[in-house]
């Protein structure tokens, strides 16, 4: 029986509606709604492009006749996230001649989501992009808010800007291809929601964990609608992450961390924010903001997902440290963590003495 396909609306100064459903890459209809002009640029990786470039490009041409496609395909995985593949891109869309009222489609995980979000944004001062994320991870996160950068080696995502998408369709069928690996980590976005909002999202994700990761349609495509919705009403709030969006960075100053000690090379990011929510969990606790059960809770909920919860062996917590300076997070005043006080009850704690995350790190 074929899934209904569900919508998200996220409202503000530039509105957009997340669409989630199977057989979206195929509906040349619903591409082609998005373009305002008659270029369109796809910009895909080298793992998800055999897969569904075709298709897309197909489908745009049937809905649109005439239409000027032109198409991009970086390697996968984190290492291209960075200033030289965005140079990269915007080469290619140069080279394509895309227009002031192009459209750029980000087809894949939250590399290319990011990668091609950031050339959209610059490309003339910014084109229209949308997103058609293929991971679970990218459905639920990046694909959302209009958050686009690249990496450097002294951090994750500290280039970039503010580009919301003109609209993001979440293909589901897409997760049937997506590695177990991947899957799980998506998963850890998507209890973040409930670690920082939604205690009683935790209570179904526990009880949904086996059709969870067994890719049932019906129980994804409530994780994903449940997340996404959760996401826009923050993102709505704070579109520039002044306030209330930061909570949404729960776990990741801890994962960047060891993201970047690793040379993005090790733990992929769900894998990391799931050990980062983890420690955040231990570092509320040292602060005495919440209790030993809370973190129980979370760090069992996630190894149900498989995934891990305990940091690398062999991280110089020096290191660490230095990078969690460095991060989007950090302000003048020193160290700047998402904290809980419990489940789904989240908040800014400013001025974390390092002394109290060092033992945390080394613990």
């Amino acid at each position: 029986m074929t899934q209904p396909r569900r919508e998200v609306a996220v409202g503000g100064d530039r509105a957009y509606t997340i669409t989630i459903g199977p057989g979206l890459l195929d509906d040349g209809a619903l591409l082609a709604a998005t373009l305002r002009g008659g270029d369109a640029f796809v910009v895909s990786d080298d793992a998800v492009a055999p897969l569904y470039l075709q298709r897309v490009l197909d489908a745009l041409r049937s809905a649109r006749p005439g239409l000027r496609v032109g198409h991009w395909t970086l390697p996968a995985g984190e290492a291209s996230k960075t200033l030289a593949r965005f140079g990269e891109a915007i080469d290619a869309i140069a080279r394509a001649g895309a227009r002031r009222d192009a459209t750029v489609y980000a087809l894949g995980g939250g590399v290319v989501g990011d990668l091609a979000g950031f050339a959209a944004a610059a490309w003339m001062r910014g084109v229209d992009c949308v997103q058609l994320p293929t991971t679970l991870l990218a459905m639920v996160d990046s694909s959302v808010g209009g958050k686009t950068a690249v990496d450097l080696p002294q951090g994750k995502n500290l280039v970039g800007a503010f580009h919301p998408p003109r609209a993001v369709l979440a293909d589901t069928a897409t997760l049937r291809t997506l590695p177990a690996r991947e899957l799980r980590a998506g998963l850890a976005e998507v209890v973040k929601y409930g670690a920082i909002i939604d205690a009683a999202f935790l209570d179904w994700l526990d009880a949904n964990a086996a059709a969870l990761l067994a890719m049932d349609d019906g129980a994804l495509a409530e994780a994903i609608a449940r997340s996404c919705a959760h996401k826009a009403a923050i993102v709505e709030r704070d579109p520039f992450e002044h306030g209330e969006r930061a909570l949404l960075n729960f776990g990741h100053t801890f994962g960047h961390a060891i993201e970047t000690e690793q040379g993005y090379g090790g733990l992929i990011h769900g894998e990391a924010v799931a050990v980062g929510m983890v420690q955040a969990a231990r570092l509320s606790e040292r602060l005495g903001l919440a209790g030993a059960a809370d973190t129980a809770r979370l760090r069992g909920l996630l190894q149900r997902f498989g995934l891990p919860v305990d940091p690398p062996a062999g991280l110089d917590t020096g290191a660490l440290l230095g990078h969690m300076r460095l991060d989007k997070k950090a302000q003048a005043g020193g160290l700047r963590f998402i904290v809980w006080e419990a489940a789904g009850r989240a908040r800014v704690e400013a001025d974390v003495p390092e002394d109290v995350v060092r033992d945390v790190l080394r613990a």
